[in-house]
């Protein structure tokens, strides 16, 4: 699904410049689960960014599929993220003054081939709160009105970064075991960022970053359940 080439990514600060990548090269496959793990500042971020069409590379080719993301126009990244793209962040940015029910349907309104809200949320468990708002659901529940937000659109590819960041243990859990079916129901290409090195269990892949490169690939013969990861 993904080609990455020789991507490097620079951020100049005035007289000081930041390799926030450096000569990565990855490939992402059609409907697997990946991990990207590493600490702050190890350029996971940057790398979602930049696969997600929020940011381009300052060297290096991107490709999605047959299209070039890093030769795409504004335009042209504008329609691939609207069209193939789900976001999940470590904030909920979820619009105060809505319900979770209006909060997922902002985002079918604008996709070409959404499913109902209805739909996304029931797919998160949160059949019994599609109408309360953001300030009436715990902050797991916040994170799945987000999640359900993102899958709402049908989208080819789901980009969560640090998607438990702000959870608690369990509640991070619940989490991570909406995005593991999700995964598992929809065939969604889905990368996770996260520090938390038992997180890496679940994925097919497990793409270990650090200082702005690729330190290591490491696959997973059997993911590991949700239900039996712990930290």
């Amino acid at each position: 699904m993904f080609r990455v080439r020789e991507v490097t990514k620079t951020y100049n600060l005035g007289l000081v410049s930041v390799h926030a990548l450096r000569d990565i090269n990855l490939d992402l496959y059609r409907g697997e689960l990946v991990v990207l793990l590493g600490a702050s500042g190890s350029g996971k971020s940057t790398l979602l960014n930049i696969l997600g069409g929020l940011d381009i590379p300052t060297s290096g080719r991107v490709f999605y599929g047959p299209q070039e993301l890093s030769g795409a126009s504004t335009r042209e990244l504008t329609a691939y993220r609207r069209n193939h793209v789900g976001f999940v962040f470590q904030f909920y940015n979820l619009i105060p003054s809505l319900t979770a029910r209006e909060n997922v349907a902002l985002v079918t309104e604008i996709a070409t081939d959404a499913m109902p809200a209805e739909e996304a949320l029931s797919m998160v468990d949160l059949d019994d709160r599609m109408d309360h708002f953001p300030a009436q659901l715990s902050g797991g529940e916040q994170q799945r009105v987000a999640i359900a937000r993102a899958i709402a659109k049908n989208p080819d590819v789901l980009l969560c970064d640090e998607p438990t960041g702000a959870l608690d243990l369990e509640t991070g859990r619940k989490v991570l075991r909406v995005l593991e079916a999700v995964n598992r129901r929809t065939h969604t290409t889905t990368a996770i960022i996260t520090h938390n090195a038992a997180i890496a269990a679940m994925g097919d892949r497990v793409i270990q970053m650090s200082s702005g490169r690729i330190a290591s690939i490491h696959e997973n013969a059997v993911r590991t359940s949700v239900e039996e990861i712990h930290w």
